[in-house]
């Protein structure tokens, strides 16, 4: 009884570690996240609500992209599939480096909503997205479902809305942009709490391993999902609910 008793004891401690691990963890992923999301915002407003700067990269009258705005504006998407592909080579630091680096390229592609959307209805939609994020990200932390199914779906969704942005670039059909603004609120919605439960699970697998460098770097690709989750339901919401200049 006395050396069941000493594992219990031994195993309650080692699941408190976990737990403790865990809640770092994940603080060290929203944290990450928060300051990515400060830097895209800072460099954004910076550049929009420069003409001179904005100027470097579009119209600033019809808002169309020059060469280097074509590049700054597919730059991130390039880059997510080089970090992903390429993590293993990083260092823990030199991966946070590159999703700051990251962070500043998004904000360079995301600077023209301050010209073209009202600071209000910006702020707004910026509220709205925290509200729907924290409520989402809170679910697929808590939520005793496994919802890893939703993972293939999901990609397949993002896949085919970035699909109809590119042939819309030379549609420009509003109809088009309104559908792919609706489905790409509610796939990022599903991918907020799809993202955060892999989070958990992942940790979790890998807490008895110790592996500091591995929790560094996971910790860093959670930041950047939930950093894209936040980010592409903001601007599909804006695109819905925001006033234009």
């Amino acid at each position: 009884m006395a050396q069941f008793d000493t594992a219990r004891a031994g195993v309650g401690i080692r699941t408190a570690e976990i737990d403790e691990g865990l809640r770092a963890h994940m603080n060290k992923v929203y944290g990450t996240m928060s300051v990515g999301m400060l830097i895209t915002f800072a460099v954004a407003w910076a550049v929009g609500t420069s003409p001179a700067l904005l100027s470097v990269f579009r119209d600033p009258a019809t808002l169309q992209p020059n060469i280097l705005g074509w590049i700054i504006m597919f730059a991130p998407l390039a880059m997510v599939f080089g970090f992903s592909a390429m993590i293993n080579r990083f260092s823990a630091a030199a991966a946070q480096l590159f999703f700051y680096a990251f962070a500043a390229v998004m904000g360079l592609s995301m600077a023209w909503i301050f010209v073209a959307f009202t600071g209000m209805s910006i702020a707004q939609v910026f509220l709205v997205t925290s509200i729907a994020f924290a409520g989402l990200s809170l679910y697929g932390y808590t939520t005793k479902k496994d919802i890893s199914g939703w993972g293939s779906f999901l990609i397949m969704g993002v896949i085919g809305i970035l699909v109809a942005m590119v042939v819309n670039i030379w549609l420009q059909s509003p109809a088009i942009m309104f559908v792919v603004s609706v489905l790409g609120v509610l796939i990022f919605a599903g991918l907020t709490a799809y993202d955060t439960q892999k989070i958990k699970t992942e940790y979790l697998a890998h807490a008895h391993h110790g592996d500091t460098e591995w929790l560094g770097k996971s910790a860093i690709m959670g930041a950047l999902n939930l950093y894209l989750d936040f980010i592409n339901m903001f601007m599909f919401l804006l695109q819905l609910l925001g006033n234009r200049e």
